[in-house]
């Protein structure tokens, strides 16, 4: 049974008392990120991906691009690896500050995802999940999340699942506060970013 504080108002709450002021202090920093990205590379500089979220319900992901467009037909496909030559320069920067993600915030309004909770796969991922792994379809997805803070990159797929059904189970929002602490220091120190999209999943 899903944690009841998972769907409460409690969680709501936080996520809107932080997207929004967040969403407008950060409006200048994505404006001058996305004219930087379009500048160094043809193409939009947001990226929207169709992502899976609660109850298996579909939805576009706003990110800004950090790759050079048409990078999922390309190379590894959807696996991201530390050092991939599709990154552009800026891209890099951007993963590296977890800017990239910061356009997640209007997901986070539209009730899409959450601050917290597991990242939002493709469908390709759900469709290989076991009863059990469908269990992170009960939540809706995070902007960062307890895998991301413990190990990310450096997990295999089925232990980072593993990571966020321990989540759902255990979740509070002392806990989601904790998470976000964690999130702001790793987005400071630029720690385990890679394969933190939809990489190491096929294995």
């Amino acid at each position: 049974m899903t944690n009841r504080y998972l769907h409460s108002r409690r969680k709501r709450a936080l996520d809107l008392a932080v997207a929004v002021p967040l969403l407008t202090i950060s409006a200048p920093i994505v404006a001058l990120a996305a004219l930087a990205v379009r500048l160094e590379s043809p193409g939009h500089p947001i990226y929207k991906q169709r992502r899976i979220g609660l109850d298996g319900h579909a939805f576009e992901v706003i990110k800004l691009r950090t790759m050079v467009s048409g990078a999922e037909h390309m190379g590894a496909g959807m696996a991201v690896d530390a050092g991939d030559t599709r990154i552009t320069r800026i891209g890099a920067l951007l993963r590296r500050t977890s800017i990239d993600e910061l356009p997640n915030l209007v997901n986070i309004l539209r009730g899409e995802m959450s601050l917290v909770g597991p990242r939002p796969t493709i469908q390709v991922q759900v469709d290989q999940y076991t009863d059990r792994q469908r269990e992170r379809l009960t939540v809706r997805p995070g902007l960062t999340g307890w895998a991301q803070v413990n190990g990310r990159a450096s997990l295999p797929w089925s232990e980072r699942i593993e990571l966020d059904l321990q989540y759902i189970e255990r979740a509070t929002l002392r806990l989601d506060l904790r998470i976000l602490v964690l999130t702001a220091r790793m987005a400071v120190t630029g720690h385990g970013l890679y394969r933190g999209e939809t990489g190491g999943w096929r294995g």
